[in-house]
C-alpha cells in the first residue's frame, strides 16, 4: 500500500515551483504582470547603480509584438560580469541581496529571474542580455531549465569595451500581458519611482511611440548603507542554530556570540551565560565555550530565552538610508508642484524586538497633487514604497493604506478627503520588509510598523491642517472684504451727492485704501 502511494514521490526545483505558480511571484493579470516585469528589472538596476555610487539612467521601452510585447531595459550601472550573469537572470534565489543584513530594494533573489521564466512560458523565447563590465561587452540569450533550476546561455559572443561603457540591457519577449495608462500601468509606477528617487532620470517609451522622461532633481547620490550584524532580539531558534552550524570562523559559543551579532559584548556575554547557568527556571545549561557546530536545539531555545530577559542597545540603524525631507520634497516639487508640502522624518525603531525600520512621510496638498479621475474630478492619492520602491498592488492588505484610512482626516481640516488634492506618500525603510507575499507589493501590518506610519501620518497631518486653515481664514477674510468693496462705489456717489464738498472718486479712492488697510492689518494679524 505505502509503495503504491509513494510510487510517484518526486523532487521538485525551485523554478519548477513557481512555473505552476507564477501569480507568487506577481504575475497575476495582465496589467500586473507587464507592471512586474518593469518593476523588476527597474529595482535591479537601481540597486545596482547606487551600489556603484552610479547617478543612474535608466531607459525603458515597451513595444508591441503582434500578440506580445517586448520589453527593454537599459541602464548605466555597472553591468554584470560573465560568470554571473546566468546566476543573476537565470537562477531562482541566486544573487547579492538575500543573505545580506543591509536596506535594498530587492530581497529575494528571485525577481529578474522570475522574468526570465515568465518569459519561457509565455512565448517560449529567451531573454536578450548585453552585458558592458569593464574591459568586456558579453552578450548572450539567457533562458531557466526549469527542472534543476540552473540557467541555459546560448548564442554567447564576447567583445573587448573598446569605449569603456558600461551598463546592462535586457530585452524579453512576454506573452499574456497588457499595457494601459492606469494608476496600476508601467508609467505610473516609473512616475512613482522618480518621485522617490530624486538623483534618477528616467524615461518611458510606450506602445503609442509617446515618450517622457523624469530628470533627476539633485546631482547628489544617496550615501551608501553599511552592512551590519543581526541584533539578538530579531533572532529566531532556527537562526541561531543555523548561523552557529553553518560558520566556519569561530571555535567557541562565546566567540561566535561576540562576533556574529551587534550589542554583544564580553559583558552581554556574562550576563547570557549566567541566565543559562543552569539555576534560571525555564532555561537549561549552556556551555558557553563548546564549539558552535554541537548546538543543539534546546540549546538556541534557552539562548533565544536568555536574549530576551537582557535590556538591549537598540539595533544600529547605519544599514538604513531614508530618502531624507530635503529629498523628498524637491523631487515632490519637482513633478507635483504643489501648493504646500510637509515631511515628516520618523527616528528608526524596531519590530519582532531586533530588526531597524523608519518611516517616512509627506503630504502634498495642491497644485498637481492627488489622482485626476475619468469625469476630470481630483481625488486624494496614496503612494506607497518599500525602500524606495513603489507598491501599486495589493493596496487593501497593505499597513500603509490601513493607517491611512484609520486616520480621521477632518479633524485635520480635510473635511471630504475623496475629493481632495492630496497626495499621501509613505516610505517604509528596513533590511527585512515584511512582505505580504513574494510578489512584494503590500507591508504586513506588523503592531510596530503600523503604529509608525499612523504617527507620522499624523505629525505631517497636523502641520497641513495649519496651513489649510490659514488659506480658510485668508479667503474668509477676502470674502468680507469684497463684501464692503461692493458697496463703496454707491456710497461715494451718496456721500459725494450730501456733502457737496469732495468728488466721488475722491470719496471712492479713500475708502478702498481705508478698506484694503484694515483688511490688510487682519490679515497680518492672523
Amino acid at each position: 500500500m505505502a509503495l503504491d502511494i509513494f510510487k510517484n514521490f518526486k523532487e521538485h526545483s525551485i523554478a519548477e515551483f513557481f512555473r505552476k505558480n507564477k501569480q507568487m511571484l506577481g504575475f497575476s493579470g495582465k496589467i500586473r504582470s507587464l507592471t512586474t516585469i518593469v518593476h523588476e528589472y527597474v529595482t535591479n538596476s537601481l540597486d545596482a547603480c547606487e551600489e556603484a555610487q552610479i547617478l543612474p539612467e535608466i531607459d525603458v521601452q515597451i513595444l508591441e509584438e503582434g500578440e506580445f510585447y517586448k520589453v527593454i531595459v537599459k541602464d548605466n550601472g555597472p553591468g554584470i560580469p560573465r560568470k554571473h550573469l546566468g546566476k543573476a537572470l537565470g537562477q531562482m534565489l541566486a544573487g547579492t541581496k538575500f543573505h545580506r543584513y543591509i536596506q535594498q530594494r530587492g530581497q529575494q533573489g528571485i525577481g529578474a529571474a522570475g522574468c526570465t521564466l515568465f518569459a519561457q512560458l509565455t512565448t517560449g523565447k529567451p531573454i536578450f542580455v548585453i552585458s558592458n563590465y569593464e574591459n568586456q561587452t558579453i552578450k548572450c540569450n539567457i533562458s531557466i531549465d526549469v527542472r534543476t533550476n540552473r540557467p541555459i546561455i546560448s548564442n554567447e559572443i564576447i567583445e573587448e569595451n573598446k569605449d569603456g561603457s558600461h551598463g546592462l540591457y535586457i530585452e524579453g519577449i512576454f506573452g499574456d500581458v497588457k499595457y494601459d495608462k492606469s494608476s496600476q500601468s508601467p508609467y505610473e509606477y516609473i512616475k512613482r519611482t522618480a518621485l522617490s528617487n530624486p538623483h534618477l532620470t528616467i524615461s518611458i517609451l510606450e506602445p503609442s511611440g509617446q515618450r517622457t522622461t523624469f530628470s533627476r532633481s539633485t546631482d547628489r547620490i544617496p550615501p551608501k548603507p553599511q552592512e551590519v550584524l543581526p541584533h539578538p532580539l530579531g533572532l529566531t531558534i532556527a537562526d541561531l542554530f543555523e548561523m552557529a552550524h553553518n560558520q566556519k570562523e569561530h571555535s567557541t559559543l562565546k566567540a561566535f556570540l561576540l562576533n556574529s551579532f551587534q550589542r554583544i559584548s564580553a559583558q552581554k556575554v556574562e550576563e547570557i551565560q549566567k541566565l543559562t547557568n543552569g539555576t534560571v527556571s525555564g532555561i537549561r545549561f549552556v556551555d558557553l565555550l563548546k564549539d558552535p557546530a554541537q548546538l543543539t536545539w534546546e540549546e538556541a531555545e534557552a539562548l533565544i530565552k536568555a536574549f530576551s530577559n537582557i535590556k538591549w542597545i537598540a539595533p544600529s540603524s547605519d544599514c538604513l538610508r531614508p530618502i531624507g525631507a530635503q529629498r523628498i520634497q524637491s523631487s515632490l516639487a519637482n513633478i507635483l508642484s504643489p501648493d504646500f508640502i510637509v515631511v515628516s522624518e520618523r527616528p528608526s525603531k524596531i519590530y519582532k524586538g531586533g530588526i531597524p525600520f523608519l518611516v517616512e512621510a509627506a503630504l502634498a496638498w495642491g497644485g498637481k497633487a492627488g489622482r485626476l479621475l475619468q469625469n476630470s474630478e481630483v481625488t486624494y492619492d496614496v503612494i506607497r514604497y518599500a525602500n524606495s520602491a513603489p507598491l501599486l498592488f495589493d493596496s487593501y492588505a497593505c499597513a500603509i493604506s490601513q493607517a491611512v484610512k484609520e486616520i480621521d482626516w477632518k479633524r485635520y481640516q480635510i473635511k471630504d478627503i475623496e475629493h481632495s488634492p492630496l497626495t499621501i506618500f509613505v516610505n517604509f525603510v528596513s533590511v527585512h520588509v515584511p512582505y505580504i507575499s513574494t510578489g512584494k507589493q503590500a507591508i504586513s501590518p506588523e503592531e510596530e510598523i503600523y503604529q509608525e506610519i499612523k504617527y507620522a501620518l499624523m505629525d505631517c497631518a497636523r502641520k497641513l491642517q495649519s496651513y489649510i486653515s490659514g488659506v480658510n481664514r485668508e479667503k474668509e477674510i477676502q470674502s468680507r472684504k469684497n463684501v464692503i468693496l461692493r458697496y463703496v462705489s454707491q456710497v461715494s456717489h451718496d456721500l459725494a451727492e450730501l456733502s457737496d464738498i469732495a468728488k466721488a472718486e475722491e470719496i471712492e479712492k479713500k475708502l478702498k485704501e481705508h478698506v484694503e488697510s484694515k483688511y490688510l492689518t487682519k490679515l497680518l494679524a492672523e
